[in-house]
C-alpha cells in the first residue's frame, strides 16, 4: 500500500462546477433520434464529460477518483503514512496565511489535521481537505491510498512513467513497488 498526494487550487466557481468533477456514467446514453434535442444534449454532455474529466486538474467529487486523473497531477508518493502527512503539513503551512479564517491558520489546528491524516492513512483511508483562500479562491488537498484504494479497489494505480495505469497483484501489496 502507498499514498499519492494531490493539490488543486483555483477559482471557487470552478470548484463549484460539479459536473466537471464527476466522471461520466459507465453506460453511455442511448443514441439520439432525429429531432430529439434533449437526447442530443444528453449525448453531447456525456461526450464532454468523457473527454474532460480524466484530463482535468480539477479536484473530483470523490477522493478516490483522483486515481483516474493523469499521473502528472501526483505531487508525491509515499509508502509511509507519516511521510504523506508531512507533505500535507508542508502544504498547510504554505497556504495557511491565505486561509479565510484565523482559526484555520492556528498551528495547533494544522497539527491536529496532520496527525489525523497520518492515522487515517495508516488504516488505508483517504484524506481530503478543502479551504477557502483569499476570496474567491479554493484549495483542495488530498492523500489517496493506492494498491488498492478501500472505497474503489478496482481503480488502477497511476504512474509517473507516462500515463499508463499499473495494476498490482496481491503479491505486490506485500512489498511496495519500486
Amino acid at each position: 500500500m502507498h499514498h499519492h498526494g494531490y493539490l488543486w487550487t483555483g477559482p471557487k466557481h470552478d470548484f463549484d462546477r460539479e459536473g466537471l468533477r464527476r466522471p461520466p456514467h459507465p453506460d453511455p446514453p442511448p443514441a439520439a433520434t432525429a429531432g430529439d434535442t434533449a437526447a442530443q444534449r444528453l449525448a453531447d454532455r456525456y461526450r464532454e464529460a468523457a473527454a474532460e474529466f480524466p484530463a482535468s486538474a480539477l479536484a473530483p467529487l470523490e477522493t478516490a477518483l483522483w486515481l483516474m486523473k493523469p499521473a502528472t497531477l501526483i505531487r508525491g508518493t509515499w509508502h509511509e503514512p507519516k511521510e504523506g502527512a508531512a507533505w500535507l503539513r508542508e502544504q498547510l503551512a504554505s497556504y495557511a496565511p491565505r486561509f479565510d479564517s484565523s482559526t484555520r491558520r492556528d498551528s495547533t489546528y494544522l497539527d491536529g489535521l496532520t496527525y489525523s491524516a497520518a492515522e487515517r492513512m495508516a488504516w488505508g483511508g483517504d484524506v481530503a481537505l478543502g479551504f477557502y483562500l483569499d476570496r474567491p479562491a479554493y484549495l483542495s488537498l488530498a492523500l489517496v491510498t493506492c494498491s488498492p484504494n478501500r472505497s474503489s479497489p478496482g481503480l488502477p494505480c497511476p504512474t509517473r512513467e507516462g500515463l499508463r495505469p499499473v495494476r498490482f497483484s496481491p503479491r505486490d501489496r506485500e512489498a511496495p513497488p519500486p
